[in-house]
Parts: structure tokens; sequence; C-alpha cells
């Protein structure tokens, strides 16, 4: 299997790739979940223990998944990469469940982004519709950008990616306030737990999801220049900003609210901008949510795409989808049917907002299979391995790790939730019968 498609030409360097890294990681996440790892953890060292706990699981996934980009660079990783190592149906039946709530996630973003800009707009947009409206625009104005080609969207990519740093960085003046507030907040209702293990894995799933989607950067394996040496760059260039960022916003947060503030604020990030910026807190918070929003929706035009064509690829999709102009190096018919989908999604929110939840078990478990293709691709490469690119250390015992923990998460989720993780199981085993359908269309 070739590993560069002789359709695309490798436009991304370090930077861009560290950038979208950045946006795949950092949605609205980091600005409300901290209040939520508050009440599960009920003491500020489970707290403050789970976040740097998901921060050193999540530099093992970076260091799995630069071994893993550095070896093998398709179109549409994600997908392919479990394909080859495993069976296309099984990465079917994962990935048809991530393109579908990646996109309607993508429109409930676009949404929520909306929420907090449109305050701050006309007065005659502040209604429901005029907020739906804003959401379709933003959706129109980025499909513009990323036809336009894809080194237009990872320009545009690095510009939000670096605003959002700055911004964030603004917040995590924070960690210099001296005065921490009483906020008169009602008491949320809190786990009634007296075992600090069960706490502090409750804690972590929360701060597990937040860490998440630097792995879909394996959907630009064919994009990167020089993949062996650059992905694993990007991919730490990524990792590190955000493990710093993440540290010093949660600091923050308690620096300035106190303990009893974080498991009590519904939007912590707002509540903190307020205090330290007064009124224009407020104004602060939205333009960083939506700036936020932003670059997730850049980001996720950039990538659907890819595993599209690595759909396609496998004559599970028609071959239109992998139809690459040569100039731009755009799949229009991809993103044209991934815009289309997503606008569709705006009236349908409520259905796609449950499925994205129905879907977390299930995302454990993606993980953890393109986790563990490094012990397929190494079994693979015999001995010597001849492999140039970058090797991680610790193996096989850190990679393993790293899948068991996932692995932990999944069963975690099934166990806490099990009605929303049966319609996600549910959605994932569906994938059967549409592989085959979907196989026989294509062909």
């Amino acid at each position: 299997m070739p590993e560069h498609s002789n359709n695309i030409r490798p436009q991304i360097g370090v930077f861009d790739l560290g950038m979208i890294v950045i946006s795949l990681v950092i949605g609205i996440g980091i600005f409300r979940t901290p209040a939520i790892v508050a009440r599960q953890a009920g003491t500020q060292e489970i707290f403050f223990s789970a976040w740097i706990a998901g921060g050193v699981v999540s530099l093992l996934g970076a260091l799995v998944f630069a071994e893993i980009g550095s070896r093998h660079h398709f179109p549409g990783g994600f997908y392919k990469l479990i394909s080859t190592a495993f069976h296309p149906l099984y990465s079917f039946m994962i990935n048809w469940v991530i393109v579908l709530t990646y996109g309607a996630g993508m429109a409930g973003v676009a949404l929520i982004g909306s929420e907090y800009i449109n305050p701050l707009l006309p007065d005659s947009l502040h209604s429901q519709t005029g907020i739906q409206g804003t959401a379709v625009v933003t959706l129109l104005f980025f499909y513009t950008i990323n036809m336009l080609g894809i080194k237009s969207g990872s320009r545009t990519q690095n510009l939000l990616s670096t605003l959002k740093i700055l911004m964030m960085l603004v917040l995590c003046t924070g960690i210099f306030y001296s005065q921490p507030v009483k906020l008169i907040l009602a008491p949320k209702p809190l786990p009634q737990t007296n075992n600090w293990l069960t706490a502090f894995g409750a804690s972590l799933i929360a701060v597990f999801y937040t860490f998440g989607g630097y792995q879909q950067t394996l959907n630009f394996g064919a994009d990167i220049k020089d993949p062996v040496r650059n992905t694993p760059r990007g991919i730490f260039l990524g990792i590190f900003l955000i493990l710093g960022l993440y540290l010093a916003l949660n600091y923050t947060y308690f620096n300035v609210l106190g303990f009893d503030g974080l498991k009590n604020s519904n939007l912590i990030a707002a509540d903190t901008a307020r205090v330290l910026f007064g009124p224009w807190g407020e104004i602060f918070f939205s333009v960083a949510i939506f700036v936020s929003v932003l670059g997730f929706i850049n980001a996720t035009m950039l990538s659907l795409p890819r595993v599209y064509y690595a759909l396609a690829d496998d004559n599970i999709l028609p071959p239109i989808f992998k139809k690459v102009n040569s100039k731009t190096q755009v799949q229009e018919f991809a993103l044209t049917f991934l815009i289309v989908t997503t606008l569709i999604s705006l009236l349908m929110l409520d259905t796609f907002e449950q499925i994205v939840n129905y879907v977390m078990s299930v995302d454990s478990i993606a993980l953890a299979s393109a986790a563990a293709t490094i012990f397929v691709f190494r079994k693979q490469a015999g001995k010597p391995d001849l492999h140039k690119g970058f090797k991680m250390t610790g193996y096989p015992i850190l990679p393993a790790f790293f899948v068991l923990f996932l692995l932990t998460v999944a069963v975690n989720v099934i166990v806490t939730d099990p009605s929303s993780a049966l319609v996600g199981w549910g959605l994932f085993l569906g994938g059967v019968p549409l592989y085959f359908l979907l196989q026989k269309l294509g062909k």
C-alpha cells in the first residue's frame, strides 16, 4: 500500500500541525469541565491529581501516535491505520460513528459559539433564529476558506490557534491574583462517595475527554511535509502547549474562585473572567469561546474529508469522495458533503447532541484500537527495525499501559451511564450491515 496518494501533495509544516493539534483538543471543554471535575473529585488534592494524571496519560498517547504517524502517513490515517493493522470492517464500525458525531458536533459547537457571541451583536440577532443564522454564516465562511485550498485552511488555523493561546494566557494572569473571591453560588449536588479511588476515576473521565482530539492529526498523514520527522514534532509542539495551558488555567480557576467556587460554578471561565476584568470579563470570555469554536470548526473541516478519502479508497464510499483538486489540494465534493450534512444537523440538533453523548465509550475503544496498531506495525517491521523516524521509549510497557487505561475509561463510561452506552454500542454494531451495503454500492 503506498504511503502517499498521487493525488495529494504535502503542504502542512510542523507549526501548522501543532496549531491543528491545539484546535482539535481545545474546544470549549477547558472553559467548563473543571467545575464538573471539581464536583466529582470532592477535594482539591484529587482535583489536581486528576488533571496531572490526565496530562501524563495524554503525553503517553502523544508518544504512541508520534511513532505511528512517523511510520505510516496515509490520507485519512485514523481509518486507514486500523483498517491496515486489523480489518476494514472493524475500522469502518469505529470510524462511521466518529464521522457521524464529528460532523454533528461541529454543528453543535457552532451553535454554542453563536450563543456566546450574539449578545455582543445588534439586538435583531439575539433571537434563536439570529443565533442559528450566525452559526450558518460561520460554517459557510469556513467552508469557503477551506475550498480555497488546504494551505488557506491551515493558515487560517494558525491565526485562530495563536489568538486562542493568547486569550488563554490573558486569563492565566489570574495565577498572580492574591484575593480569592467568595462567590454567592447555589451549592451543586455532589456525588456520594467516601472512596478516593472512585472519586479519582470519575474525575479522570471528564479530564481525559478534555485532553482528547490530538489523535485525529493522523488524518493529515499525506498532507504533512517530511512526515517521518515532522509528524512527531507537530504533535509534541501541540501537546506540550496544551499541557501548560490546561494546568495554568486550572490553577487560575482555583486561585481566583477557591475550591468551593470551582465546585459550584456553572461557567467557570466566565466567573473567573468577571472577577479578573469586571464588566469586561463577560465580553472577554464570550470572544474567547467564539475564537475557540472557530478553531475547532476549521480544524474539523480540514480533517474529516481525509477520512472520507480513506473510505472511498477502500470502495466503501463512491470514488468522487476522494477526488482532489490538483491545484488547491481540496476534496471539493467531500467538503461540500460535510457542510451540507452539518447544516442539516443544525435542524436536528437535539437528536445529534444525544448521539454525541452516546458514543463516549465507543470513542475510547476507537482511540485504544488506533494506539494498539503500534504493536502490529512494530511486529511487521521485524528485527532489526529499520525505521529511521521517531521511536518511543518504554515499548511495549508504556503503550500497553495507555491502551489498558483507555479500555478502563470505556468500561467506566458503561458502568456510570449504561443506557447511553447501550445506544452507542448499538450504533457501533449497526456499522456491520452498513459496511456491506456501502461496499456493494461503492463497487
